[in-house]
């Protein structure tokens, strides 16, 4: 009796397939595709988690992991001043109440004001910023863009608006030693809690990202204070900036 061939799937897949059913390599290949597709599914199904549990940054873990001072506090977004998510928005990612996690006009401009990767400035939306930060790494390079590209999608499919700035608020790095989120950043510089911040003291703040090393607001020079009076004025000028976060009446 002959046996018709067993089924190939068609297309650039048959390759994969054939490879796969050779005797001496199919196992470990197939452990290592299957850790290689749950390490790249894992941050999907962190961010469904996310919607309803508060995390912590890979560079927090790390510094932890590595023995290094770490102090954190989270704090819900309507315990945090309406001032400071303003602030970041003007300073950060004007256009985050209308984009859907990238902003391709952004981009846009940043690629044609470029040279190379490293000359890429800007472009970098609240919600990127979230993604490198959950779940990659810093640094640039296209493998990151890669991956932080689907997920800032994704994290904005899942997540409101609402609960993606609080938690970029509370994951950001906002100290020189080892200070994360709005609430240790201001009680580190102003010396009282986030939800009591005022408008030029969320303006400063807002001005130290993305380098609160260099840019260290308990300490500001002329340059710091320069933005932070822009972006002060930019919050002024346009409070619509950040109507998507309104809490719910």
């Amino acid at each position: 009796m002959i046996y018709p061939p067993d089924p190939q799937p068609p297309g650039r897949l048959s390759l994969a397939y054939d490879i796969l059913r050779l005797p001496r390599v199919a196992r470990p290949l197939r452990l290592v595709l299957f850790f290689v597709v749950g390490l790249l599914l894992l941050p999907y199904g962190l961010t469904v988690l996310y919607s309803v549990v508060n995390p912590v940054s890979t560079v927090m873990l790390w510094r932890s992991l590595t023995g290094q001072r770490v102090e954190h506090q989270y704090v819900p977004l309507e315990r945090i001043s309406p001032a400071l998510p303003l602030a970041v928005l003007v300073a950060e990612d004007g256009r985050f109440c209308s984009h859907h996690g990238v902003d391709f006009t952004e981009i846009n401009n940043a690629i044609e004001g470029a040279e190379g990767l490293d000359d890429l400035r800007g472009g970098s939306t609240i919600t990127q910023q979230l993604a490198k930060n959950l779940f990659l790494w810093p640094g640039r390079s296209f493998i990151r863009k890669g991956l932080e590209f689907p997920l800032a999608l994704w994290i904005d499919l899942v997540l409101s608006k609402r609960r993606v700035l609080e938690i970029y608020l509370n994951i950001a790095e906002w100290g020189p030693d080892g200070e994360f989120g709005a609430e240790a950043g201001a009680r580190r510089v102003f010396g009282r809690p986030a939800e009591g911040l005022g408008r030029y003291q969320a303006a400063l703040l807002a001005a130290m990202l993305p380098n609160p090393v260099t840019r260290d607001a308990k300490k500001p020079g002329p340059g710091l204070r320069r933005l932070a009076g822009l972006y002060d004025a930019r919050a002024a000028r346009s409070p619509e900036v950040a109507i998507c976060v309104k809490p719910a009446r």
